[in-house]
């Protein structure tokens, strides 16, 4: 395993986003993945938890919260039970304030508890109101859970994905949750930009985590209406481009090539010692080479199967190919590039001296993000943050020791 560089926090650090305040009510990961990258870039995020907490400090390897570790990042943590008045009211004050809120209530739940956007609107017409759901506030399904298992089979995602002769496959991780948070991030920072030109004040963000999976899948709703197609599960090949796929090599390894583009995809069939193929009105064109896709496969992974990995990878890149390896995470802790450019580094960790976790994303030149404090302990800046807002001295300590009802 590589030296990851060594990062430490600065709590004094700032950011592009200094001085943004977020409340973050959301729980588990498309809220916590749309705050992390606010907090990253330096915005003040505050996670106000239930006394359980958020449920991603529950989600653990191995009894570690890594998740929490690495998605708490940058945060502070207050502890509210909206179900006691007192707590309410320094929730009301913490509004007051603040740049952003952000929940993930099933829809209706938050106008329910008195904190529907009209009122927080009316208290503070500035802010910006980010509603995270699974399938958005309106519609028949609006109040359907929501988690991204669900909406990642409706969009459509898992029914591409796997191989013809199997089931569909989920991803093994939160996608449709990341995806969400990264299209969060995207609108939040619009609205806030708008905000700041004088073309609008405060808003409401209706963030669904089906709508920005559906998304990736691109045209496939055009080739429906027009040619009646439904695009069906290939495994690593490409409905969209030949060749492309995942090829085996002679020491049982794995290399993924794409060959988009017509320059490339004839400089692939040279490599492999079939120029012929280039001449063969079956292969000439990619549209060709999509019929013939099983015919494609078959002479480029021949030519992989009597390759080790790293010299088939050497051959390929040297020729221009554009070609890579298939890694797990053990293999990008070795990779030279990761190391060199920091994809993953090391953060000060109180309970292991170091945590390797991912960079911050992405990269600016001029204003880059900071590392200004490892992920909180449930309700450790409660009493800070209170103060801060001004509640007053009797009423937050109340709402301190009561942080465990």
């Amino acid at each position: 395993m590589n030296e990851f560089a060594r990062k430490h926090w600065d709590p004094n650090a700032e950011g592009p986003l200094d001085g943004v305040k977020v409340l973050d009510l959301s729980r588990l990961v498309a809220g916590n993945m749309l705050s992390l990258q606010l907090a990253d870039f330096g915005a003040d995020v505050i996670k106000i938890e239930p006394p359980a907490g958020d449920p991603l400090r529950e989600w653990k390897d191995e009894g570690q919260p890594l998740f929490w570790k690495t998605y708490g990042r940058n945060k502070r943590s207050v502890v509210l039970n909206l179900r006691e008045t007192a707590d309410r009211e320094a929730l009301w004050a913490l509004v007051e304030n603040a740049d952003v809120l952000i929940e993930n209530f099933r829809p209706g739940t938050l106008e329910q508890m008195g904190f529907g956007p009209e009122a927080l609107l009316a208290r503070n017409p500035d802010l910006v109101v980010v509603r995270i759901s699974g399938f958005g506030q309106t519609g028949p399904y609006a109040a359907f859970p929501g988690f991204g298992t669900i909406v990642e089979g409706m969009s459509g995602y898992a029914y591409r994905t796997g191989f013809p002769d199997r089931e569909p496959v989920l991803p093994p991780l939160a996608l449709a949750d990341m995806i969400a948070g990264v299209y969060g991030m995207s609108a939040t920072m619009t609205a806030l930009f708008a905000r700041e030109k004088g073309r609008a004040r405060g808003q409401v963000i209706d963030l669904s985590l089906l709508e920005p999976i559906f998304s990736v899948l691109g045209p496939e709703a055009g080739i429906y209406a027009l040619n009646g197609t439904v695009k069906e599960r290939i495994g690593s090949a490409s409905n969209t481009a030949c060749p492309r796929n995942v090829y085996r090599c002679a020491d049982g390894k794995y290399v993924a090539l794409s060959g988009s583009t017509p320059a490339v995809a004839r400089r692939i069939f040279e490599i492999i010692g079939r120029a012929d193929m280039n001449d063969d009105p079956r292969f000439r064109s990619n549209s060709e080479r999509l019929k013939h896709r099983d015919l494609v496969d078959e002479a480029i992974g021949a030519w992989f199967a009597v390759r080790s990995h790293d010299e088939a990878l050497a051959i390929m890149r040297d020729s221009g190919a554009t070609v890579g390896p298939i890694y797990n995470i053990a293999d990008a802790t070795e990779d030279a590039h990761f190391a060199e450019r920091e994809v993953i580094v090391s953060l000060d960790d109180a309970e292991h001296g170091a945590l390797p976790m991912h960079n911050i994303v992405p990269r600016l030149s001029e204003t880059p993000g900071r590392f200004r404090r490892p992920a909180p302990e449930l309700g450790e800046h409660t009493a800070e943050v209170l103060a801060e807002a001004g509640v007053n001295a009797t009423s937050a300590a109340a709402i301190v020791a009561g942080a465990g009802r």
